[in-house]
């Protein structure tokens, strides 16, 4: 019976209240261990109706399996798995072992297919009945489990779903959980008090005793309860003073070792195992009992101690104290002969991975055979993504090996795997470990690769691109293949941090004397190392003929995730817009079939760096503002930098200081809390580029050149020349203008890019005081017009326009004028509109400001909502690819209706939302 809870039991009625007016949300009920917290959500799954009640709890000894906690939650509902988007449900049918589907999902972003998933799954339930979800325990669910409620649990607001956490105030639950709201159990009140010693006291106690008693524990139930039991009746009764020292949790743990050793030894041993245990199922601890000599009447005798409850064939304790008391208290050949029990008897049931944890739990020094069988456990958890679960099978494993070299392959299979985790901390340290021993060169050069990769992350590109550099040079003779591969990552990060060509002049030579005969995917990869170096050496020609090289071949090879990826970061550096787009939305494409979630974002937040330039700026800004949402929804700050860079640059753009403002602030936060890796330089000089923009709007040119002359990678300058050109013109810093269109210029000479020189001829334009700059203008227009540009293009027709205007002659400037109009409005790039149209005045004709929808009350998710449906996709399309609920995509939606002034899709469709 619950005593008292009377504020605690109404907020989780509110909460449940709110759900079922599809105002979902989730609370997390904390509690110092015996507080009474399972009480508490067990009279709230009594009391709700016309719900359904899923229910799960954390097990400390499963905390190396993956999904076990989200398995026994979702498990009732499974049932609905085919009526949720179908990537969804394959994704989550594997993590949860329900399907064995090797290569559908790319396993380093499974897990958050698998988290959103899990809202489509819960949402779909909630439409025939609202959902509570009740975990108990929750500080000891896995890490993937955990993870994944944590995922849903921010993303309840329009769904009918409730989910209650309970869980100990101190720890993992504080840290993982503390941005949801949190409801605190704290001891009882004399009343709540009186009635529950009431009820379990055996015998009479006075109002004095009964008082000190709630002082001393706080008003812990379970140390009331247990402290009712054990105190003799002349203490109770108050004629024996009480012990000094009262126990709360060790003293209560010992209330239950001591009921424990009362019973038999058998008893005992069946308790042991029972705590040993992390499936919960009667039959296998019962099983595993037998093994042990212990006799099935013992049962009987365990179940009255009232130490455990048995439903059906699901054992439980009566509370988690119980468990850890009897398992700590218990010696360590006892502990390991209940594991070897168990592993036994789950290996029989066909319960591998656990069987298998439970094997290495028992082992006591070395041992190959389990060692081995943990390998297979990780490999199974990777193919689910459980990249946590994974990284803790392979270090026990490591501890289990019998050679070094066995040892070193699993610590850098347990690197790997935190580092796939997102772990980068506990990867280094791993790898670090194993590249200690004696290893053989492959197995080294491998680790170092990682361990390189690591540095890069964690914002030291100088040492991380050492360290892989070195690896690739152990392999050189040996293993050319995979020695290269290490070059192309090496001379592709390196081209976006330290800026240095590479050191090592023998990859270069391996690289060109790649022959014909070599196999395609290797050709590439040396045409690719060769095109980077260049850029490194700032050799442009050989950048644009290795890029055009790499590009021939990779048509003829199979779509690779590693290869768009540096395809389209060479092409970054040749300014190769079509080359851009194409190798990011085909890594896009393939990302979004597997659900990669990282290479998502990684191809969206790059698809920005080639739209821009070819006029698709609402593309452009779609694609960041995507990447945005899922950096914030998994919960990785530094992946929104290049994103909010971007936001930043367009907000700028478009002549809306307070956007840009806005992402600027946060940007700089991420930028000072969070190291940015390779993204760094390019974040920097966007930042830089729409601070010029926006001092340029407000009429600060010295402050403009200021920002603007700081963009230091040369790609990024370029696609910035313009503005620099112009900056330095208008505040009279003509050298500076001439460096920056001579560098231009022999780029375009190199690269053979028209739209590079149409650029350096607009500067020479605008540096030219006499009537030469007529022909300026109109050589770069003719340039413009082979390799088009569009915004580029008309800012030399407005340039030009307005020289023409200056010169007197106003009926020529016209149709310039207006070609760049056109092209300002219809990309809403207002500052450049405006001047277009004062120009157009000054010269007798008047243009008006074309109707645009005004966006600027959305909020980032309404506008990627009303940007996908105008697209053409479907509520359900949208919620998988912003992993959100489709209720929540209709919230969204239908708020921006309202502030749109609309009703239908077919009305969003006919708005400008750019």
């Amino acid at each position: 019976m619950l005593h008292g809870r009377v504020t605690e039991r109404a907020r989780l009625d509110q909460l449940v209240a709110d759900a079922a007016a599809s105002h979902g949300g989730a609370l997390v009920v904390r509690g110092e261990p015996g507080a009474g917290k399972t009480a508490l959500i067990g009279d709230l799954a009594d009391r709700v109706a016309g719900m359904t009640v899923l229910w799960t709890a954390g097990v400390e000894a499963e905390a190396p399996l993956a999904y076990a906690g989200l398995h026994r939650l979702l498990r009732p509902a499974l049932g609905q798995l085919d009526r949720i988007p179908p990537g969804h449900a394959r994704a989550l049918r594997r993590a949860l072992g329900e399907h064995d589907d090797q290569g559908a999902t790319d396993p380093a972003d499974l897990r958050f297919v698998v988290f959103a998933a899990t809202l489509s799954l819960l949402a779909e339930a909630s439409e025939a009945r609202p959902v509570l979800c009740i975990v108990d325990d929750a500080h000891w669910l896995d890490a993937m489990s955990s993870e994944a409620l944590q995922f849903v649990a921010r993303r309840l607001h329009d769904d009918r779903i409730a989910m209650v956490l309970a869980g100990r105030a101190e720890g993992a639950l504080t840290s993982a959980w503390r941005s949801l709201p949190t409801l605190e159990v704290p001891g009882l009140d004399s009343e709540s008090t009186e009635a529950l010693l009431a009820e379990h006291a055996q015998a009479g106690m006075t109002d004095e005793v009964r008082e000190e008693l709630r002082l001393r524990t706080g008003g812990n139930p379970l140390a009331l309860t247990e402290l009712a039991r054990a105190l003799s009746r002349d203490e109770l009764a108050g004629r024996v003073p009480l012990p000094v020292q009262l126990p709360l949790t060790e003293g209560v743990q010992r209330a239950f070792i001591d009921r424990c050793r009362r019973l038999s030894e058998d008893a005992q041993t069946l308790l042991l195992v029972a705590a040993a245990d992390d499936s919960g199922r009667l039959s296998v601890i019962r099983e595993a009992a037998v093994r042990l000599g212990v006799a099935d009447a013992v049962l009987d005798v365990a179940e009255t101690s009232g130490l455990l409850h048995i439903r059906g064939d699901e054992l439980s304790f009566r509370h988690p104290l119980v468990r850890s008391a009897i398992y700590g208290a218990s010696t360590t050949l006892a502990r390991q002969g209940a594991h070897r029990s168990l592993a036994v008897v789950l290996a029989a049931a066909g319960d591998e991975d656990r069987g298998t944890w439970h094997a290495a739990l028992a082992a006591a020094g070395p041992d190959e055979a389990v060692a081995a069988d943990l390998d297979r456990v990780a490999e199974r958890a990777t193919t689910r993504g459980g990249h946590q679960t994974a990284s803790a099978v392979e270090r026990r494993a490591a501890e289990l090996s019998r050679t070094p070299q066995l040892r070193a392959r699993r610590l850098f299979a347990a690197a790997t795997s935190s580092w796939l985790a997102g772990d980068p901390t506990r990867a280094r340290s791993y790898a670090d470990d194993a590249r200690a021993g004696n290893i053989d060169r492959i197995l080294g050069a491998d680790i170092d690769r990682l361990r390189g990769r690591i540095e890069w992350h964690l914002g030291f590109p100088e040492a991380g691109q050492r360290t892989i550099l070195r690896a690739a040079d152990r392999l050189a003779g040996t293993d050319d293949a995979r020695s290269l591969e290490m070059v192309m990552l090496a001379t592709t990060l390196a081209s976006w941090t330290t800026g240095e060509p590479l050191p090592a002049q023998d990859h270069v030579r391996r690289s060109v004397a790649m022959g014909p005969e070599a196999p395609a995917r290797l050709r590439c990869i040396a045409a690719l190392v060769l095109g980077h170096q260049a850029v490194l050496r700032d050799n442009m020609g050989a950048a644009a003929t290795s890029l055009r090289q790499a590009l021939s071949i990779a048509e003829g090879i199979p779509a690779d995730f590693e290869l768009l990826a540096t395809l389209g970061s060479c092409a970054l550096h040749t300014g190769d817009v079509e080359v851009i787009v194409r190798s990011y939305e085909r890594l896009l494409t393939l990302a979004r079939d597997v659900g990669g979630v990282t290479t998502i974002m990684m191809a969206l937040s790059r698809l920005p760096a080639g739209h821009l330039p070819a006029g698709r700026w609402s593309a452009a800004m779609t694609a960041s503002n995507e990447a945005l949402i899922l950096a914030r929804g998994i919960g990785q700050p530094p992946l929104t930098a290049l994103p909010l860079a971007w936001q930043s640059l367009f907000a700028a753009l478009r002549g809306d200081p307070a956007a840009a403002s806005a992402s600027l602030a946060e940007l700089e936060n991420v930028s000072l809390t969070h190291r940015l890796g390779i993204v760094a330089v390019p974040v920097r000089d966007l930042l830089a580029w729409a601070k010029g923009l926006l001092s340029a709007g407000s009429s600060d040119p010295e402050s403009a050149l200021h920002h603007l002359a700081r963009i230091g990678h040369p790609a990024i300058g370029r696609l910035a020349a313009v503005d620099r050109i112009d900056a330095a013109v208008r505040t009279e810093r003509r050298d500076l203008a001439r460096r920056w269109i001579a560098e231009l210029s022999a780029f375009a000479a190199a690269a053979s890019a028209p739209w590079a020189e149409a650029a350096a001829e607009h500067g020479r334009a605008l540096l030219t005081r006499d009537d030469s700059a007529e022909g300026r203008f109109q050589n770069a227009l003719r340039l413009h017009g082979r390799s088009p540009r569009p915004f580029a293009q008309a800012r030399t027709e407005l340039a030009y326009g307005e020289w023409l205007r200056r010169h007197r002659r106003r009926v020529d400037a016209r149709s310039h004028l207006r070609a760049g109009l056109q092209v300002f409005d219809d990309l809403h790039a207002e500052p450049w509109a405006e001047r277009a149209r004062q120009e157009l005045r000054a010269c007798g004709v008047t243009a008006q400001k074309r109707d645009t929808t005004d966006t600027s009350q959305l909020t980032p998710q309404e506008r990627q909502t009303a940007l996908l449906v105008r697209s053409g996709l479907g509520n359900r399309e949208i919620a998988a690819r912003l992993f959100l609920s489709p209720r929540t995509v209709e919230h969204h939606l239908s708020n921006a209706y309202r502030k749109l002034g609309i009703r239908s899709r077919g009305e969003l469709t006919q708005l400008s939302l750019t």
